[in-house]
């Protein structure tokens, strides 16, 4: 079976219909009118992308300028996902992305923002990048902004970097995964998240030891005896399940979907079922997490809302910079509530 060849001509009907608009209102666009939101506009040309057809000469705007994007690494389904709404929303603004992926052995970030720099980029958002990291010498990013390169940083935060943050309440996550689990009957709960340096994994820490208190009285002492410190990755996951397994432990709330997935592994590997034995929660939700067996219950990152709210940060920070005017004395920390999504990796206790 072959598909038919789409017309060279773009249909106004077909694209109305991806872009959920009007034809009208894709004629104005496609013949560069004026009276159409910027939010429509780009509708009108992601449904020409997705539907194959070549924009129109008059429609490729100039770029206005290079944005830099930096991130760990690509294996973890949930970076992919922030890069590709964040590059969306740039290039909304007229901006183009510049992808700037870190690799075992590859360049380290410092030399990714050299290069970036080099090539003139407008600004910078870092994702999961040396922010985060708690042992990470923080006067990096002062230097970078007295080159007056406008950046800001998602997932992590430290006080003595002046610039916004975006993140995910990361507290809250943990003490609604544990929640949860409690409603379900379990007692016995542990935490397996990444290394203690990161901050993430420290705010999820406190706040699974906070819930833990809170729901069953355990002492701080006694909370962090059930925290396994390890890789975000699967054999991370797989390695704090078996300290928690041992300790008797009926769920396990995780700092990340691949840890997640890494401890059903174990668990099966031990002849446990999930969630009869062993009821596991995830945290991130990316796209495929629904289709894994079971489906993760997971607490979901707002993704599309943080991305959005990078750029706008970032675009603010570019217009201060163009305009001569002053940043704000103190910047702030753009704090996003996660949800919890209930599918079929937890269930109640066994008595």
């Amino acid at each position: 079976m072959t598909l038919p060849d789409l017309p060279t001509a773009p249909r106004l009907s077909d694209i109305a219909a991806q872009a959920e608009v009007s034809e009208a209102t894709v004629s104005r666009v496609l013949n560069g009118r004026a009276g159409v939101a910027a939010s429509t506009r780009q509708r009108v040309l992601a449904a020409l992308d997705v539907l194959g057809y070549e924009r129109p000469v008059r429609l490729r705007r100039r770029s206005a300028g290079l944005v830099g994007l930096v991130i760990p690494e690509l294996t973890n389904p949930i970076f992919p996902a922030f890069a590709q709404i964040i590059e969306q929303s740039l290039a909304g603004h007229g901006y183009t992305p510049v992808l700037c992926t870190q690799m075992p052995g590859g360049a380290t970030e410092d030399e990714l923002v050299e290069q970036l720099e080099e090539r003139g980029v407008t600004g910078i958002v870092f994702l999961s990048g040396l922010h985060a990291d708690t042992r990470a010498d923080p006067t990096r990013y002062a230097r970078l902004a007295s080159r007056g390169v406008p950046f800001v940083l998602i997932n992590g935060y430290h006080d003595r970097i002046d610039a916004p943050f975006v993140s995910p309440d990361d507290g809250a996550a943990a003490r609604m995964a544990v929640r949860h689990l409690a409603e379900l009957g379990h007692e016995r709960i542990g935490l397996a998240v990444g290394p203690a340096r990161y901050v993430p994994s420290r705010r999820k820490a406190d706040g699974f030891v906070a819930a833990l208190a809170e729901s069953f009285g355990l002492s701080r002492g006694q909370a962090e005896r059930r925290v396994q410190h390890t890789l975000f990755s699967v054999e991370g996951g797989h390695a704090a399940a078996a300290a928690l397994l041992d300790e008797g432990c009926t769920g396990v709330v995780c700092g990340s979907d691949l840890m997640a997935l890494g401890v059903v592994r174990a668990a099966r590997q031990r002849g446990l079922d999930v969630p009869g034995d062993l009821s596991v929660v995830g945290f991130d939700d990316s796209q495929l997490i629904a289709f894994t067996d079971p489906p993760l219950t997971t607490v979901r990152q707002p993704v599309q809302a943080m991305a959005t709210a990078a750029v706008g940060a970032l675009i603010e920070e570019i217009h201060e910079r163009t305009q001569g005017r002053q940043a704000p004395p103190q910047r702030t920390e753009f704090v996003f509530r996660p949800e919890l999504v209930v599918r079929g990796s937890t269930g109640p206790v066994r008595a």
